[in-house]
């Protein structure tokens, strides 16, 4: 097994907004709790034994928008991130200053300096609204037509770019390909630089047996146009990755998955155990060499 520190994980931060006057980045959040331990098991997000009394007492003010649940020790990394925005310090050296304060061990890299943010269209109307607003406030329960984002003169950072060059493997992560892997693959460059080493770039599947294990991907892909199958995952990542791993429910699928251009991994993926997710980390890491 790899070092902590030399894993590099290049995260997604269009889901980042601006409320309450706090600069909130979900998905970097999310991944330093998960890796220092302290993830809330059941959410999924936010801390372990968290308590809400500052949402409670802001509940209180018609125009506060408490649909957006922050935890009361949770705030701390919100309040810590706009301090050090305001003194002038990049996302990039927030994220290594609250990941190492966590004891991570893992560089975690936002992939922009830049505001970037997802935007939906929905179906119904063609209201554009903001992810956050798709995910939490609606709970993803609405139809989408079209997904955009939006940028200005947002860039792959630096170190973001030197972690994609130089690593020996580059694990694309079953997350949402559309709303999580999309971004990234938004900025401009990246998915040359990936398809530039298509070879050892290897794909996780974040659909199994059809379905999204958590989260709106499966229905987002289908409302879109695309197979909510691993062959339409395979569709979606053949320009930038040479292998796709999918779980053994899907195993029927992998000539489809061939004949979209990807070689088909099969092995268990759901990480239902520290046990599980090392086995996944472990077959992704020979895949891709």
């Amino acid at each position: 097994m790899l070092r902590p520190d030399e894993l590099t994980a290049i995260v997604n931060v269009g889901d980042d907004l601006e409320l309450h006057g706090l600069h909130i980045s979900p998905d970097l959040d999310t991944i330093t709790y998960t890796v220092a331990g302290a993830i809330d098991p059941e959410r999924g997000w936010g801390l372990a034994g968290e308590t809400w009394h500052a949402m409670e007492a802001l509940g209180r003010y018609p125009r506060a928008r408490a649909w957006f649940n922050l935890g009361d020790r949770d705030l701390a990394t919100h309040l810590y991130r706009t301090a050090r925005r305001a003194e002038g310090a990049t996302p990039t050296q927030v994220a290594a200053e609250i990941g190492a304060a966590w004891d991570v061990g893992i560089n975690l890299l936002p992939m922009t300096d830049g505001r970037f943010r997802t935007m939906l269209v929905l179906a119904d109307g063609g209201e554009t609204i903001s992810f956050q607003d798709y995910f939490v406030r609606l709970q993803h329960g609405v139809a989408i037509e079209a997904i955009r984002f939006e940028q200005d003169g947002c860039e792959l950072t630096p170190a973001a770019r030197s972690a994609i060059e130089r690593s020996s493997v580059v694990v694309i992560a079953p997350s949402n390909p559309l709303v999580s892997i999309g971004p990234i693959r938004a900025l401009a460059g990246v998915d040359e630089l990936l398809s530039g080493r298509r070879d050892s770039v290897i794909a996780v599947s974040p659909i199994v047996g059809g379905h999204a294990l958590k989260g709106p991907a499966d229905r987002m892909m289908t409302e879109l146009g695309i197979e909510s199958t691993v062959a339409g995952v395979a569709r979606l990542y053949a320009p930038i990755a040479s292998t796709l791993v999918i779980d053994t429910v899907d195993a029927d699928l992998a000539s489809d998955v061939e004949a979209a251009g990807m070689r088909c991994v099969i092995t268990p993926t759901v990480m239902s155990s520290p046990d599980a997710s090392r086995s996944l980390a472990l077959a992704c890491l020979a895949a891709g060499r």
